[in-house]
């Protein structure tokens, strides 16, 4: 029995490859298919997704609400306003990776703390933080680059359960720390350019803090809600949410320098309505709700923006 044993569990190894995605059935009788089969059955399956895809932990897509009706719903619009002296950004030393230094021109890569044009401020997080209910499911995935030694977009939204396809278009590699608090995190590396990996967040969670290891200056954040009621601020500080339905919410939004802000807003059937917010350098270092998570240091101070005198 045991030599028995021995022998069926040598044709299992030799009949899967990494993953369990692959068979070469041709080296195994039918009563060791079976047999597999109830092995993957008792270990939950070893379908979907690549090896470089989402955990177990990621957690399934979020089931499909009722359609909208679309006589039903409005859109929110409104601008992050900057007002005062804006604070000056830091030059970032990418002297150690000169092909992503040449993308950036003379002047070279500036931190992306505290981005304004025109009075309006980039990389705002905005949310529906109170009132939805029902909310369709997430549809299509979002995308996060890596390119010139920068993650892009900064900022980043996504709905729990979505599919991150996170890439890397740098011929060199960098890593994806994500460290969130109430998802499980994940770290893998991307060593040359043209990989996709595949991530997703299981819960809501504003902020989840992303960093490159191999880079320090590299980080980006991502603000996981259970709704598609969300955007971010555009460069002139512009934002637009649509296809939400009528009704009385809360509205967030989020900084990495100046914290969080709320607003309430009535949405009608077929209407705009306007929520803005107003911010200030005498706000930076504000209290960022993220935790622990927060610290990005790789054994250097953390990229700031100092005000100009």
């Amino acid at each position: 029995m045991k030599q028995r044993g021995r022998a069926l569990n040598s044709q299992l190894r030799n009949s899967f490859s990494y993953g369990g995605k692959s068979m070469r059935s041709h080296f195994w009788n039918r009563s060791a298919v079976l047999l597999a089969v109830a092995a993957m059955a008792a270990c939950g399956g070893g379908g979907g997704g690549s090896s470089e895809g989402a955990g177990d932990d990621a957690g399934e897509a979020a089931p499909a609400a009722a359609a909208v009706d679309p006589s039903t719903v409005g859109t929110i619009s409104g601008m992050a306003n900057f007002g005062g002296m804006v604070p000056t950004m830091e030059a970032i030393d990418m002297s150690t990776e000169a092909d992503c230094a040449a993308g950036y021109g003379a002047d070279g890569p500036m931190a992306q703390n505290v981005l304004v044009s025109g009075g309006g401020l980039a990389n705002v997080f905005v949310y529906l933080s109170e009132g939805v209910s029902g909310a369709p499911a997430a549809s299509g995935a979002a995308s996060l680059d890596q390119v010139n030694c920068r993650y892009t977009p900064h900022v980043l939204g996504v709905q729990s359960g979505q599919d991150i396809e996170i890439s890397n278009s740098d011929n060199l590699l960098h890593n994806i720390n994500a460290t969130p608090t109430e998802n499980r995190g994940f770290n893998i590396s991307q060593p040359r350019a043209g990989i996709t990996s595949t991530q997703r967040f299981a819960v809501a969670e504003v902020m989840v803090p992303v960093r490159c290891d191999v880079h320090g200056w590299m980080q980006a954040y991502i603000g996981v809600v259970d709704h598609p009621y969300f955007a971010v601020t555009g460069a002139d500080g512009s934002y637009s949410i649509a296809n939400v339905p009528a009704g009385d919410y809360t509205m967030t939004a989020w900084h990495e320098e100046f914290g969080t802000m709320t607003s309430s807003v009535t949405v009608t059937a077929g209407g705009t309505a306007e929520a803005s917010f107003d911010y200030s350098g005498e706000m930076m270092g504000a209290d960022v709700p993220m935790g622990e998570a927060l610290v990005l240091e790789h054994g250097t101070n953390r990229i700031r923006v100092e005000r100009t005198q």
